[in-house]
């Protein structure tokens, strides 16, 4: 079995390599695993075991037709993380997240469909949907996305269900909850305020801190995207979830007493355009595959703290 991982480097997609390479996946042990990844600044070699033997690592952009036409062939299975993710940023500027996002999954899927690929794992978000006062949204939800970010990532979505459905191309979508965990880039809420609450500089929470997200460690979300891919059906959607819902107020309450900081350093700043106030997945469908998280969120959120505190040489320039 041969694996096509694209931005591999990254925060979600390291941690699915560095789990299949583990063994942590049945049935793909012995997979041999190739991460494609442009190493933008989210990501980075040394969140990957280099010299693993079943590991091959190239430098591409998923934009690159050629590229992808010299490294596709021969594999069986895609697992597409790439993509310009941070919200903040496309709302300052949203060509990069158009041209990866959408056009990037284009040429991926164009590419995966000449190289007789088996199947196409398309990793995506709930903020396609947009945002929920109550209740929870299921995979039949229409897409209603409030940001440049989000709406390359439906387009992305939008994208994949066609090549299912014009060209037979066996795509997978999954569209998770806000991740948390070690190796996440520290421009992220929870990296952001750990690293600063430890270096004992100010946080800034939008708004007045109310806004609810979902929360989920990394590795069950990896450990969901396989049983997709193993169990999944094609043409399918998939939302993951985990069902604990908390403001961005109560992760810097609880960050700052994890960290030993000054609840001082906790300040209320202008809210982002266009912020959502509430995302949450009905994960039903996934349960059926056989999937429940395994990480309870305090003991994660505490284990990802120690984490940092354990590894300053990772993110801070002063180490």
């Amino acid at each position: 079995m041969r694996v096509f991982v694209t931005g591999g480097a990254g925060f979600i997609g390291s941690e699915y390599v560095r789990a299949m390479l583990a063994g942590a996946y049945p049935g793909y042990e012995d997979a041999e695993v190739t991460v494609f990844d442009l190493l933008t600044y989210a990501g980075n070699t040394a969140n990957l075991p280099m010299d693993h033997e079943r590991l091959t690592f190239v430098q591409g952009d998923i934009r690159d037709g050629a590229a992808l036409e010299r490294a596709l062939p021969g594999h069986e299975v895609v697992v597409h993380f790439a993509a310009e993710s941070h919200v903040d940023r496309s709302v300052a500027g949203a060509e990069p997240f158009v041209s990866t996002n959408v056009l990037g999954t284009q040429q991926l899927l164009d590419h995966s469909l000449r190289a007789g690929v088996g199947t196409v794992l398309c990793v995506s978000t709930d903020e396609v949907y947009g945002s929920i006062e109550s209740g929870s949204w299921d995979e039949n939800e229409p897409l209603l996305p409030n940001s440049p970010y989000s709406a390359s990532k439906a387009g992305s979505d939008l994208m994949a269900r066609a090549f299912w459905r014009t060209h037979k191309l066996d795509v997978r979508i999954t569209r998770c909850s806000n991740n948390y965990g070690p190796y996440q880039n520290i421009e992220k809420l929870i990296p952001l305020f750990i690293t600063n609450l430890l270096a004992g500089k100010p946080v800034g929470l939008y708004g007045d801190g109310g806004n609810v997200r979902e929360w989920l460690h990394v590795s069950d979300h990896c450990a969901a995207l396989q049983r997709v891919l193993t169990d999944g059906e094609p043409g399918e959607v998939y939302n993951i979830g985990s069902g604990v819902e908390v403001t961005n107020r109560s992760i810097a309450e609880r960050l700052v007493q994890l960290c030993d900081a000054d609840p001082g350093l906790i300040r209320y700043v202008e809210d982002r355009k266009g912020h959502d106030l509430r995302y949450s997945l009905d994960f039903g469908k996934i349960t059926k595959l056989g999937f429940t998280p395994a990480i309870d969120f305090e003991q994660g959120l505490a284990d990802t703290v120690r984490w940092y505190r354990d590894h300053p040489s990772w993110w801070s320039s002063d180490s």
